[in-house]
């Protein structure tokens, strides 16, 4: 019924100098049958309502194909035709630019989600990301602070928090973050390696080798395919004065990840340090090549 009614309206020929389907004025509204006075309101709505699944469904494909940019402007259409499911599609933009590295366009769609709904978890979380990843941890703290208070078993929330108070030169609370962390992923998440991860880094510049040790290892276990935690693990080692079993840790962060330059001259060094100098010389010149195109975030 509603679309006979709609198809009316259509082809009853333009109200003014318009087109039929868009909004008339009051008074010539006021000429139309009520059933088509009630479409003539509601039709612009109802044609966006349609397009907004096939436009959510694109962006969702794009996303699925890592398409990022093709994703990105699906949304940004979505944003202003589909006001219903700002906050969703809203999020899932801020998202999207964030992995573009449009941080600033990151920042204004997250907020924008945040305006309509202050405490809304993802849309703080992922801003607290973005934050820290900006180093501005202080404003990394207070949205990923307000996540712990709506949902305290977020345990990504909990880690982020413990590398910003890190970074803030905050050891106490870096601890307690961390530690809560690893208090919900222990048994609950056996893949998530992130917060063993960051704490033996954590130990590693505060010389406490063995203690670093345990964590990496841990990290390793739950993650085996993160050159980062084969690296973190062999740093350990050598700290420890274990060369010989540091070898295989780094020789495989570096198959992992052949252009990661801290695990090539560890272990340049390490080969030197064991006598193997032929390959220390051939990871040297590794390292040099890697060191060109600059660091990477890990």
């Amino acid at each position: 019924m509603l679309r006979k009614l709609w198809g009316r309206l259509l082809t009853c020929g333009p109200i003014g100098n318009r087109p039929a389907w868009r909004l008339p004025t009051a008074t010539q509204l006021a000429k139309l049958p009520h059933n088509l006075y009630i479409v003539a309101v509601l039709a612009p709505m109802l044609a966006a309502a349609q397009e907004c699944p096939e436009l959510i469904e694109r962006a969702q494909k794009a996303i699925d194909a890592k398409q990022f940019p093709e994703a990105a402007l699906e949304l940004e259409t979505a944003f202003g035709r589909c006001p219903q499911q700002r906050v969703r599609i809203g999020l899932a933009l801020g998202q999207t630019q964030f992995l573009l590295g449009k941080n600033a366009e990151a920042e204004k769609s997250l907020l924008a989600v945040l305006a309509v709904d202050p405490n809304h978890e993802e849309a703080l979380y992922a801003l607290g990301r973005i934050y820290a990843m900006q180093n501005r941890f202080p404003e990394a703290v207070e949205k990923l602070t307000a996540v712990t208070r709506i949902n305290p078993k977020n345990y990504k929330a909990w880690d982020n928090l413990g590398v910003c108070y890190d970074s803030l030169h905050d050891d106490a609370a870096a601890l307690r973050s961390f530690f809560k962390a690893l208090d919900l992923v222990q048994k609950d998440h056996a893949e998530y390696d992130w917060p063993y991860a960051n704490l033996a880094d954590f130990f590693l510049r505060r010389n406490e080798y063995e203690k670093a040790f345990q964590l990496a290892a841990e990290a390793a276990q739950r993650n085996p395919a993160s050159a980062r935690n084969c690296f973190l693990t062999a740093k350990a080692l050598v700290r420890l004065d274990k060369h010989e079993l540091s070898l295989r840790w780094l020789e495989r962060a570096v198959e992992l990840d052949p252009e990661f330059t801290e695990a090539l001259y560890l272990l340049s060094q390490t080969y030197r340090r064991l006598g193997r100098e032929a390959e220390a010389g051939r990871m040297l010149v590794r390292f040099q090549e890697a060191s060109k195109a600059g660091p990477r975030r890990r």
